[in-house]
């Protein structure tokens, strides 16, 4: 069973920042995907657990950006 979740991230501009984003959110354990949307702001994650606001907070902001919340 996998678990979404929809995050929104301050900073975001391009496809740059999407990447950088995706690939740090990417390395966390369990992570199956990832969808950062520069326009809105906002992140989906899918994966194999619920993740912790905290994890998810460390790799967006390893990454440069700000985690604002779940959306």
């Amino acid at each position: 069973m996998s678990a979404t979740a929809t995050y929104r991230v301050t900073g975001m501009t391009c496809g740059h920042c999407e990447k950088a984003v995706t690939e740090e959110l990417s390395a966390l354990d369990g992570v199956d995907s990832v969808r950062a949307t520069a326009d809105s702001g906002l992140v989906t994650v899918t994966s194999a657990a619920p993740l912790s606001d905290e994890d998810v907070r460390a790799a967006v902001d390893e990454a440069g950006y700000e985690l604002a919340g779940r959306a």
